[in-house]
């Protein structure tokens, strides 16, 4: 049984940032596509940013362009999140998910297989 399991959320201040933290068991992590998404209060769920199981390929939602980064450690099961220059806008429970069908692109929560249970990130002005 596949869990992912993530860390790191915060409450920070608007331009902080906070590195999240989502770390896989039960699988075999290098044969996953990991992804973040995010829900904001009354919003549906959204795609913030992926990266291949080859760690080759990253894609990123166009909120998160040139502040957020995503990154992978094979050798600790663990995918990355780091945020940078954070807003209040970026405030949203943060869920880790993964895909184990060996390709990449896929933007819309059904297409993950397996999720987290989130990490809150709140950021004031």
């Amino acid at each position: 049984q596949v869990r992912l399991v993530e860390s790191g959320g915060g409450l920070v201040q608007a331009g902080e940032s906070l590195r999240l933290s989502c770390t896989l068991s039960g699988g075999t992590f290098s044969s996953y596509t990991m992804a973040w998404f995010r829900q904001g209060p009354g919003t549906e769920r959204e795609f913030v940013a992926a990266i291949s199981w080859s760690g080759r390929t990253t894609d990123y939602a166009d909120s998160g362009k040139g502040r957020f980064t995503i990154s992978r450690d094979d050798a600790k099961n663990t995918a990355y999140l780091q945020m940078n220059s954070l807003e209040p806008e970026d405030t949203a429970i943060y869920y880790c998910a993964a895909d184990g069908r060996l390709h990449f692109g896929a933007v819309k929560p059904d297409e993950y297989d397996y999720w987290g249970q989130g990490t809150q990130v709140t950021v004031f002005s």
